[in-house]
């Protein structure tokens, strides 16, 4: 793989298409309906899709894609691969709370080693370089020229004080006992991948995941927090959350910085 071709088409499609998703955001009355499996899905997604899988097959197009608007990429068997979830967040981006994002992510040997993550409402960009650094750059967010860039890398935790991120939609009771076998400082929400971001920048320790989540949900966040000095981990057995599973779906995982103290599953 062209890593630094790879860096560049990534951050442009995020771009492009989180331009296009702002489009529907901003305009009255988003149609929702619900997918077979009853996640709920728009116009904006799809477009989205639509965009980033265009230009995603043209520039890499001996690279098996993956991506959660299109059901047909779902049957793969696949250890080396490109994966997306074009507007992940959905909920989030229909009660207009701006906590959605762009995930476009490169898996290689079943861990995601590249990605960008585009939080167009809350402009945010964060990605990994062609050495696998991670970035998040400011500015205007041109798609044809980078901005300035800022190394992010996750915080020294102190585990007398942990700052904990969980899920905005679903966090439920079953989180929220995991959670209290810590000594928490602080406690806050966030939606999408976003979680794994404020990981990524030292905004957060800790992000517990007790519940359904797809590797196109995951891949992005977790190659910036890879590239920040973070990891994700299983939930049962502390062992390194991997991808390309049957059917593209994650067990239950944490996400931290190095030095947290984990509590047992």
């Amino acid at each position: 793989m062209d890593y630094d071709r790879l860096t560049a088409v990534m951050r442009r499609l995020a771009l492009e298409a989180g331009a296009r998703i702002m489009e529907f955001y901003g305009a009255p009355g988003v149609a929702v309906r619900a997918k077979d499996d009853e996640s709920p899905v728009t116009a904006a997604d799809e477009a989205a899709d639509a965009l980033i899988s265009a230009g995603l097959r043209e520039a890499f197009p001996d690279v098996p894609l993956v991506t959660e608007e299109q059901a047909d990429t779902h049957a793969q068997e696949l250890d080396t691969f490109l994966i997306v979830d074009p507007l992940d967040g959905t909920k989030e981006f229909v009660k207009r709370r701006g906590d959605f994002t762009v995930n476009i992510a490169y898996v290689e040997h079943g861990l995601p080693v590249r990605g960008v993550v585009y939080a167009p409402a809350r402009k945010r960009l964060f990605y990994t370089t062609a050495t696998g650094r991670a970035m998040e750059e400011t500015g205007a967010h041109d798609p044809g020229a980078a901005g300035e860039t800022r190394e992010i890398a996750v915080a020294h935790p102190d585990n007398a004080a942990l700052r904990v991120v969980a899920s905005q939609s679903h966090r439920d009771a079953e989180t929220d006992a995991y959670i209290a076998r810590y000594e928490v400082a602080d406690t806050r929400s966030a939606g999408s991948s976003l979680k794994f971001c404020l990981v990524a920048t030292g905004e957060a320790d800790l992000y517990p995941r007790l519940g359904r989540t797809m590797e196109w949900d995951t891949a992005a966040g977790h190659a910036v927090l890879a590239g920040a000095g973070g990891a994700v981990v299983r939930f049962d057995d502390h062992t390194p959350l991997t991808y390309g599973k049957p059917g593209f779906a994650n067990p239950f995982f944490i996400a931290h910085a190095p030095g947290v103290e984990l509590a047992s599953s």
